[in-house]
């Protein structure tokens, strides 16, 4: 097992259905599970699992990872913050378990067993769009975002507390719920809350914090760095993980997710992985044949053929001058347009003329040679 391909790592086709996919899951998550397989590597084993199980078992993102490939597909979730401040902390992957009970209980009830708290709470995903250019689209680009979000306190690291120091909290005695109990006529109702001194994470600061107050984050204006892979289309999610709002402390982040919106061309259109265009001729280039000079998307000169004989709305093809993604070039379209002049000059209307005059003698000539074969035969 790799850390490579995410089908390699669950061990099944890339045509795999839904069953296959939720089979080979959870086949290997009980094998490498760390409560259980003590080898070397086993939490790193489990690691890339849970991560191609993310990614396989979400038809969105399988689609997209399909189309982009693993390695664009994982750049894509890479980024770098720029500035003061660093790398949000708690930045990781994070495992989606939903559904999958019967694996904790098979580890003998949960992480840790007996009654669970809140606990600390993974931080809010964000979600961006972004508007791109067709080029950038096109070929990827790297651009550079702002993102405002909470981040963990640099005073306090994220602790709350001055002394970066915790202690269980008084009101709920760690547990992080509170007993709220209501007398009716139907008798006593208990209902859990969550405790409002410790937000339900079961801790206090011993200190303060005097730089986020005891929240343990900061609002903070970061920019972050984003690789946007080539061949993406509008509505396409770019995840990175561990670059949305703080979690509390002993949490992950949560992750970012940028929605592409790919702004319309003055020039070029995109149809797939190819991309159209147009080019303007005259009635004489279309009769005659000639050549003309294309630009591409990317600020090139390609000659292009005109053949004799071309029909106004006729698509001529160019190899390779489309969206390059993974490693395949898509082709440019160029739709020929016969252009009729409206205001011709004194030369080139004699010419129309003296044209129109051979297409009538051509016409006549035909009638008559058909009236006299026809006249001659009676």
């Amino acid at each position: 097992m790799s850390s490579g391909d995410y089908y390699e790592v669950l061990g099944v086709p890339r045509n795999a259905d839904e069953k296959e996919i939720k089979k080979a899951y959870r086949n290997l998550a009980r094998k490498y599970h760390p409560d259980v397989c003590k080898e070397k590597g086993a939490e790193e084993k489990f690691k890339f699992i849970n991560e191609a199980y993310s990614i396989l078992s979400d038809q969105q993102k399988r689609n997209q990872y399909d189309q982009l490939g693993h390695e664009n597909y994982t750049n894509a979730s890479k980024g770098s913050y720029s500035g003061a401040g660093g790398s949000p902390g708690g930045a990781g992957f994070s495992a989606d378990f939903s559904g999958f009970g019967d694996i904790f209980d098979f580890f003998g009830g949960g992480f840790g067993g007996g009654r669970r708290s809140r606990g600390p709470q993974p931080g809010s995903d964000i979600l961006m769009r972004l508007q791109i250019n067709l080029e950038d689209a096109a070929f990827g680009a790297d651009k550079e975002i702002e993102v405002m979000h909470n981040e963990a306190c640099s005073s306090c690291g994220g602790t709350g507390s001055e002394n970066k120091k915790l202690k269980t909290c008084p009101a709920c005695g760690g547990s992080g719920q509170v007993q709220q109990m209501n007398q009716t006529v139907f008798g006593q109702f208990i209902r859990m809350n969550t405790c409002s001194q410790c937000h339900g994470r079961g801790k206090t600061p011993e200190k303060t914090c005097t730089s986020c107050r005891g929240s343990g984050t900061n609002r903070i204006k970061r920019k972050v760095s984003v690789h946007i892979p080539a061949g993406v289309e509008t509505g396409m999610q770019l995840r990175m993980e561990g670059y949305g709002e703080a979690g509390d402390y002993g949490a992950s982040n949560g992750d970012l997710y940028i929605e592409m919106q790919v702004r319309a061309h003055q020039k070029f259109t995109r149809n797939g992985d190819n991309l159209e265009t147009y080019v303007e001729v005259s009635p004489a280039m279309a009769v005659i044949g000639s050549f003309v000079e294309i630009e591409t998307i990317d600020k090139r000169h390609v000659e292009m053929k005109i053949p004799p004989g071309i029909q106004n709305g006729i698509a001529l093809k160019i190899q390779g001058e489309g969206v390059r993604k993974r490693g395949r070039h898509g082709d440019l379209l160029v739709k020929v347009k016969v252009i009729i002049p409206k205001s011709p000059g004194s030369e080139e209307k004699e010419l129309y003329e003296r044209l129109l005059e051979i297409e009538g003698k051509n016409r006549e000539g035909s009638r008559k040679g058909f009236f006299s074969q026809f006249m001659g035969k009676k």
